[in-house]
C-alpha cells in the first residue's frame, strides 16, 4: 500500500514542477535569441481547459507593449467543443502578458533603441499556473540561416561517421 502512495506522490510532484505545453522552434530557426524571461498569462478559463487538452499553439505569436503593458497576440489556443455557451471563445484573442514594471521598461528600452522583438519561445505549466517563456529577439538574415542549417548538418554527418567508426573499432 505504502508503494502505490509514494508512487502518486511522484506523479503528482513531476505534474506540479512543469511540463511543457508548446514550443516554438520556428522561433529559433528564424531570430537570434537573447535575454529570456518567465511571463504570467491572463487566461480565461475556457482557455485552461483548452490548454489542459493540449491545444496551444505560439507559433506565429508575438508579444507588443501597449500603454506600459504587455500583451501576447496571435497565440491560438483552439477552445473545446464543450466550452461555455455563455462565453465567446475566440481562439486568436489579445492576451495580457504579466511581468515586473522594471522587466517591462527594460524590454521597451532595447526594442526601441536597437531593433529587438519579443517572442514567445514555450508554455509551460508551473505550479498549477501557465507561464510563457519570452525573449528578446533579432531576425535573422538568410545567410545567417543557412550558415544554422550547414552547421546543423555537419554535425549530423560528423555524428554518424563516428558512429561507423565505432562500430568497427
Amino acid at each position: 500500500m505504502s508503494k502505490n502512495s509514494s508512487s502518486k506522490a511522484g506523479k503528482d510532484k513531476s505534474k506540479a514542477a512543469g511540463g511543457t505545453i508548446a514550443l516554438n522552434k520556428r522561433a529559433r530557426y528564424e531570430y537570434h535569441l537573447e535575454n529570456r524571461t518567465e511571463a504570467g498569462l491572463a487566461l480565461q478559463g475556457w482557455e485552461l481547459k483548452a490548454i489542459r487538452a493540449g491545444r496551444a499553439n505560439i507559433t506565429e505569436a508575438y508579444a507588443v507593449i501597449r500603454g506600459g503593458e504587455m500583451f501576447l497576440f496571435n497565440a491560438q489556443i483552439t477552445p473545446l467543443i464543450s466550452a461555455s455557451s455563455h462565453v465567446i471563445a475566440e481562439e486568436r484573442r489579445t492576451r495580457k502578458l504579466l511581468l515586473h514594471r522594471d522587466e517591462i521598461d527594460g524590454m521597451i528600452g532595447r526594442m526601441q533603441r536597437e531593433g529587438y522583438t519579443v517572442v514567445p519561445t514555450a508554455l509551460y505549466w508551473k505550479a498549477n499556473k501557465v507561464k510563457a517563456e519570452i525573449a528578446l529577439a533579432k531576425g535573422k538574415k538568410e545567410h545567417d540561416k543557412r550558415d544554422v542549417s550547414k552547421e546543423r548538418d555537419w554535425q549530423r554527418e560528423k555524428q554518424r561517421t563516428m558512429r561507423r567508426h565505432n562500430k568497427n573499432a
